[in-house]
């Protein structure tokens, strides 16, 4: 107990040092959890991916179409349950900042919400939707984002679809948990394949991808090569595979930039490793004298250990523990700038134990060198000792 009251008393021997190394450490853990939370963010979709949702892309690269023809055979393929489709539209909506991108995508309004049954939508407004050719629906963040209301009319211009877009509001989704993407728009590939008739004659009667749900998620490798195999001879090969490994192709794009940022993460680490070590140096130098004299009244080198280690501990558990608590509201409020790059922002549980434990191991290694030397002085060294 007279341990910890020294401890307590030490750290507030010098405050305005104290505080400062504590607010370092915070800081620094802040940054870690906010590099952490951009590496989980970015590949969120992988670990959301449904384990009994395939997607049949083109084999040579998914910027290809596939045939609408195709739908009908993979229906007829054994295992599977129900078949969509989808087609990524892009266009440009009020002009090409960042804050103004938001997934814009023509979907099979029968199914589209039968396989992605994470969303959900109002009946009424799924029966609008169906009903007026182009009509779209929007995700409860992208809604809230822009201010979308039902009956709002989106103008969008077209690049890769050439020409003027109107698409009326006709409901919104919502995801029936934390982990769904609510910032994506989603419209009538009809519309969208009527239109290219006039100003993309390739595109018609094509799909960007299927999406394809199975009855046993076990069966995917087998229900994938047969997909396959109907179109290994054909002008469009396919290139079946779980949701997860679709997903993951396009992180591993960006393999680079989350490499870079989770080395900095780490850096991090070092940094409050030399900021408290170096604090904790300063405060065992300092008191060298005291320490002789402590063994002197009878204090034992574990006491020494004790009294040094407690502070640096205390030091580097308060800091981390305010880096911790702030690292919350700043990751809501960069995930909040970020919607659409960042639909699901959110700190994970392992990146709040790792800053947790790092803080403390931190901790421990800053005052391993100053406590054992403290720990091995002779009084009558210490006692020698100025300054």
């Amino acid at each position: 107990m007279n341990v910890l009251k020294l401890v307590y008393k030490n750290l507030l021997r010098h405050k305005l040092r104290s505080l400062l190394t504590i607010l370092g450490i915070a800081v620094a853990v802040l940054a870690f959890g906010l590099l952490r939370t951009v590496v989980t963010a970015w590949s969120y979709g992988v670990e959301a991916s449904s384990a009994d949702r395939l997607i049949t892309r083109h084999a040579v690269s998914f910027i290809f179409p596939l045939p609408y023809s195709y739908k009908s055979q993979i229906e007829a393929v054994p295992g599977v349950t129900t078949v969509s489709y989808a087609n990524w539209f892009q266009g440009i909506y009020k002009d090409q900042s960042f804050e103004n991108f938001f997934p814009r995508i023509a979907v099979d309004p029968e199914t589209i919400f039968k396989v992605y049954s994470e969303y959900s939508v109002p009946d009424d407004q799924l029966a609008a939707f169906k009903k007026q050719r182009n009509a779209c629906i929007v995700g409860r963040k992208l809604a809230e984002q822009h201010g979308f209301k039902i009956g709002d009319i989106i103008n969008v211009r077209g690049d890769i679809y050439p020409g003027d877009w109107e698409f009326v509001v006709a409901g919104i989704y919502v995801g029936n948990d934390k982990s769904a993407d609510e910032t994506q728009m989603f419209f009538q590939w009809d519309y969208l394949n009527e239109r290219s008739r006039q100003v993309a004659a390739w595109a018609t009667d094509h799909v960007g991808w299927y999406i394809i749900r199975i009855a046993n998620m076990n069966d995917a490798p087998a229900v994938s090569e047969a997909i396959d195999a109907i179109y290994l001879n054909s002008a469009a090969k396919t290139k079946t595979e779980t949701e997860k490994a679709f997903q993951q192709s396009f992180v591993s794009l960006s393999g680079a930039i989350i490499t870079s940022l989770e080395l900095v993460s780490y850096v991090i680490i070092g940094i409050i490793l030399m900021v408290l070590a170096n604090t904790i140096i300063m405060s065992a130098r300092e008191r060298i004298r005291e320490y002789a004299v402590l063994k002197t009244l009878g204090f034992t080198s574990f006491h020494v250990v004790g009294l040094i280690a407690g502070e640096s501990l205390f030091i580097s558990m308060l800091g981390g523990t305010a880096g911790i608590l702030l690292a919350f509201p700043v990751c809501e409020g960069f995930g909040a700038q970020f919607p659409t790059m960042f639909p699901v922002f959110k700190m994970a549980g392992s990146t709040i134990a790792m800053a947790a434990a790092f803080s403390i191991l931190v901790g421990v290694i800053a005052a391993v060198f100053p406590a054992y030397r403290s720990a091995k002085m002779q009084i009558v060294d210490g006692l020698r000792q100025i300054g």
